[in-house]
């Protein structure tokens, strides 16, 4: 019996994994697997009047945040709340907010439900 022919496998390294760590504690709060992908919406057009600012015109902003699933060390989530902020569990540092009822990104999409952390409040980084 002849040993099977594995040259269809591929051979190439796969991709670094990114991570996204507290930018405080350094602590990983997120992976790449995590993260919940969305269209990204028509920017000022899909707020209400009051929220837009002074440009409507303008292109759609680059998001801001990253929505992901609902993860286990996130405490405010396991203990049944329905919105609250999201903080680091290391540092308690605020890292984002949560909406099971869903929240409106800041480039117009809406996302149900939402668990938004600020990018501004995390390091990206490859494994």
């Amino acid at each position: 019996m002849e040993a099977p022919n594995n040259s269809d496998v591929s051979t190439d390294d796969p991709k670094p994994q990114v991570i996204y760590r507290c930018k405080k504690c350094r602590r990983i709060v997120a992976s790449a697997e995590q993260v919940v992908p969305h269209e990204p919406g028509e920017g000022q057009k899909c707020f209400k009047w009051k929220k837009r600012s002074d440009n409507p015109y303008k292109e759609s902003p680059q998001c801001s945040s990253i929505f992901v699933e609902p993860m286990k060390w996130m405490e405010v989530v396991e203990e049944g709340s329905v919105e609250d902020k999201i903080q680091c569990l290391g540092c308690k540092a605020r890292l984002g907010y949560f909406n099971w009822a869903g929240m409106q990104c800041n480039c117009g999409a809406w996302i149900n439900p939402a668990f938004q952390l600020h990018k501004s409040r995390l390091d990206e980084g490859h494994l």
